[in-house]
């Protein structure tokens, strides 16, 4: 166990619009159709205002680096089988994640437009980022959702050692009226993976529980866990999350399932991600009219939020809530980056002629 301080880091601050304006142009410049662009700057940019940096735009580089490499197709355009009137099965054609689940999502939301509910099933994908932007979504156009995906190995099972299951993100929404609606996003270890390498990355110490090195021990530093697996949440519980988030994202799709998902920053695999999404839009006035859901949604977060408080806690949040208020925040004062954040950017930006990241 390291004994050493963490360095003191120096935080910029970056405006939702510059950084927006940045993200835009550095796929484009590395020949990423402007729609397919524009999905994917909305999504990092919805996550690094919520105050989840572990999967905003930092993530750009390990993305553009399977690119290069040739083992993620920056063109591809998912395809769409409509399997019944409430059931479209996706092929993301090894594209962007982003792109697959959107066009996923927006099948199931026409469906349920219609039919109440809607399903899509997604295959040969990629990470598609933060879940909870495919909630909102879905909330955008008035639904109740459920959002699951599979993901490269990084848990084990319950009792092992070994790498084996995804550190797969569960997901869903729901509509309110005059309160914040309800929007889940949650994986099924102790932290996200990508919190490991936001802390390798600024040279920061982990918690202790969060992971196991590659001996099977107990560790603080974000590199040796890296090398070993992370820690799901309740032990076995969250390890049957994880072979939930399996059976409906990765075997009933056709994607990759039991190990075989290569992760995001695996560069250097030549095989497809071929991750699976799993992915539903419910209509939530299909027992009662919209208004009385909804009220019914304000009444339980007034009840959530207005509960008596155990000891040493100042207010109680609502699912959502706290990466709600961040939004806000950040929205005034700009997503927070450290500097060999900027510089790994800006370093992609150089690499194909865009404009630097403003600072400010």
């Amino acid at each position: 166990m390291s004994t050493q301080e963490p360095p003191q880091q120096k935080y910029h601050h970056i405006t939702a619009p510059n950084a927006t304006t940045f993200v835009q142009s550095l796929l484009e410049k590395n020949h990423i159709p402007a729609p397919h662009a524009q999905t994917i700057t909305n999504a990092l940019i919805q996550a690094d205002l919520r105050g989840v940096d572990t999967h905003g735009i930092n993530r750009l580089p390990s993305y553009l680096e399977r690119l290069r490499r040739g083992t993620l197709n920056g063109t591809a355009s998912p395809t769409i089988t409509q399997t019944t009137p409430v059931v479209a099965h996706i092929d993301g054609q090894n594209g962007f994640g982003f792109v697959a689940a959107r066009a996923g999502m927006q099948a199931a939301i026409e469906s349920a437009q219609t039919y109440g509910i809607g399903l899509a099933s997604v295959k040969r994908s990629n990470h598609f980022g933060m879940s909870a932007w495919l909630v909102q979504q879905a909330l955008d156009a008035g639904m109740m959702s459920l959002v699951f995906t599979n993901s490269s190995p990084a848990l084990p099972a319950w009792g092992g050692r070994e790498r084996l299951l995804g550190v797969s993100p569960i997901a869903c929404g729901a509509p309110a009226g005059a309160e914040p609606a309800f929007i889940l996003d949650m994986a099924p270890s102790v932290a996200a993976r990508g919190k490991i390498y936001r802390a390798a990355r600024r040279g920061e110490e982990i918690p202790g529980d969060w992971a196991l090195d590659g001996e099977g021990r107990r560790t603080t530093d974000a590199r040796a866990a890296l090398e070993g697996v992370m820690l799901p949440v309740g032990g076995p519980k969250g390890s049957g999350l994880a072979v939930m988030m399996d059976v409906f994202s990765g075997v009933l799709s056709g994607a990759a399932f039991a190990g075989n998902v290569v992760g995001p920053y695996d560069s250097e695999n030549a095989r497809e991600a071929d991750v699976g999404h799993f992915l539903v839009a419910i209509r939530p006035d299909l027992f009662m009219g919209l208004g009385e859901f909804k009220e019914r949604m304000d009444y339980l977060y007034r009840r959530v939020v207005g509960g008596g408080r155990m000891e040493g806690v100042e207010r109680i949040y609502y699912p959502g809530e706290i990466e709600l208020i961040e939004r806000e925040k950040r929205l005034r004062e700009g997503i927070p980056f450290v500097e060999a954040e900027i510089e790994a950017l800006n370093r992609e930006a150089d690499r194909v002629g865009a404009p630097r990241l403003v600072v400010g």
